[in-house]
């Protein structure tokens, strides 16, 4: 429905705002950079604040389990129904995404080890 008086008061005053996203494009280059020379498959995002990355392991859920030991959390892409692939969220501080880029290389050699 309608948004109520106040709201529109307040809207009315933001109209002619600017919005910086910077902040978003750095961390979505660190992330997205990151995670494919570690040896990810992705599409780079061209907007909101998720990146899909390709599970390289069968189960994408199981890849999230197995990303839990290394203190990243990430969510299964069978819950957006994207299966075989994770989202991860890049709307975090810098230094957040910068301190889990070596957890996710040491997950992609831990994957690259798994028996066949």
């Amino acid at each position: 429905m309608n948004a109520p008086s106040l709201m529109q008061l307040a809207v009315a005053k933001c109209l002619d705002m600017k919005t910086d996203v910077s902040g978003y494009d750095r961390n979505r280059e660190a992330l997205y950079h990151g995670l494919t020379e570690a040896g990810y498959e992705c599409v780079k995002p061209q907007g909101a604040f998720y990146l899909f990355v390709k599970s390289p392991v069968e189960s994408d859920a199981g890849f999230c389990e197995m990303a839990r030991a290394h203190h990243i959390l990430i969510v299964p892409g069978s819950a957006f129904a994207c299966p075989g692939y994770v989202r991860i969220a890049y709307c975090v501080a810098y230094d957040t995404i910068t301190a889990a880029l070596p957890g996710f290389k040491k997950l992609m050699e831990e994957v690259k080890n798994l028996p066949a």
